[in-house]
């Protein structure tokens, strides 16, 4: 089966990762998506390692673990786009894509004659969003911006670590680029949102995405407790600020995370350790309450939990319903039977290294297939197969080539 987007082609001009994520999320979907980077160099992630992926012969090639996470389904050409070469190509991609990506600093493609109003003339239909760190507009505009500092500046750190009183407390940020990863998935929401709007009017839309904003639009309940209560929230480590009980517990040789939900599965709970009594008790009957009066409960709980082996909590909570889970590395969590079961890890061939590995995309479908045919390219892999689909003689390819414009 056909991917659901196998219809669609989209040109890739952003770099880093979080424009670089959304277009690997639509050839994921089984879009055509065309990667134009800087020649000689490419995307500035391609260097981002150590580690990078070994060769046949074992020796390291030139594509960082990092390129590699966020670039599977698409093809690479290299164009510069400030010479009159590269813009034409650009403008030759531009007459056949239904959506371009870029993430360039404000105004630096319309300075190139690449700009919206420049290429809705050439294509009315063109969906054309611009991922910058502030958005189009506003005091930030021409600054840039990477995930670390707008996890800084959007409030993200201030709700991450543990708190300022206790050992290792202080601001920390989350283990992966979440704000790039966030702004990827905002930003394939919108392109795919104006994408319907098309099938209806058949007129394109320009869509303006910025990291901050997308940073405080996912504060969620963090930032709706500060709306509401007029209180700022502050690291509290991995205790939630909304319900209790749900931390981190050690056990006798390990730790354990407990997810508590609702009043139900803390009955559970407290029968599987033994204090039927709790649920009872005014200060626990509740959600409510047992977030009011967590510094009584949580250091109970935790001396329970020092008593077993944390393989055997795991196997008392799980029979009872209660949820519950080990805290994996990134290898355990690899192997474990569920995520094998759904097939999370896939090889897919490599022109260098004989093969790549990936995590596959989360999303299935009854009716239409995700596509997972083509590696994360080599820099300018795909350059003469897609100026030569463009119309562009053999000649030309060579004197642009033989000029560094590709």
């Amino acid at each position: 089966m056909a991917g659901p987007l196998s219809h669609i082609k989209v040109l890739d001009l952003s770099r880093i990762l979080a424009g670089p994520w959304s277009g690997q999320v639509l050839a994921d979907l089984g879009a055509d998506v065309i990667k134009v980077e800087r020649p000689g160099a490419g995307d500035d992630t391609r260097a981002w390692g150590p580690p990078f992926l070994a060769g046949a012969d074992a020796q390291p090639t030139k594509e960082s673990g990092y390129y590699l996470s966020a670039n599977r389904g698409k093809r690479s050409i290299t164009a510069d786009l400030a010479t009159a070469e590269g813009q034409r190509i650009v403008r030759a991609l531009v007459a056949r894509s239904d959506i371009l990506l870029e993430n360039y600093k404000v105004g630096t493609l319309a300075r190139y004659g690449l700009g919206y109003d420049d290429l809705k003339a050439i294509n009315p239909g063109l969906i054309y969003c611009s991922v910058t760190g502030f958005g189009q507009t506003g005091p930030r505009a021409e600054h840039a911006a990477y995930d670390f500092m707008i996890q800084a500046m959007g409030g993200l750190m201030s709700v991450t670590g543990e708190r300022d009183d206790l050992p290792g407390g202080g601001p920390q940020k989350v283990g992966i680029p979440i704000v790039d990863l966030m702004t990827g998935m905002y930003t394939s929401v919108a392109v795919l949102a104006a994408l319907a709007r098309r099938s209806e009017t058949g007129v394109g839309d320009y869509i303006d995405i910025g990291m901050l904003d997308v940073m405080v639009g996912s504060l969620a309940n963090q930032g709706m407790n500060y709306l509401v209560s007029g209180k700022t929230p502050k690291r509290a480590g991995n205790k939630h600020p909304n319900i209790q009980p749900q931390d981190v517990f050690g056990c006798a040789d390990g730790h354990v995370v407990l997810v508590v939900g609702n009043d139900g599965q803390f009955a559970k709970f407290c029968d599987v350790v033994g204090r039927p009594e709790w649920p009872a008790d005014e200060r626990f009957a509740s959600n409510g309450a047992r977030v009011r009066n967590q510094q009584v409960l949580l250091p109970m709980i935790a001396e329970l939990f020092l008593q077993k082996p944390m393989a055997d909590w795991v196997a008392l909570l799980d029979q009872a319903g209660v949820p519950c889970s080990p805290i994996n590395t990134v290898a355990q969590l690899l192997e474990d039977e569920q995520v094998k079961h759904r097939g999370m890890l896939i090889e897919l061939p490599h022109p260098t290294a004989g093969s790549v590995p990936q995590i596959r995309s989360p999303m299935r479908f009854a009716n239409a297939q995700a596509s997972f045919d083509r590696p994360p390219p080599l820099l300018g892999q795909h350059t003469t197969e897609v100026l030569t689909e463009l119309g562009f003689s053999s000649d030309e390819i060579a004197a642009w080539s033989g000029a560094g414009a590709i």
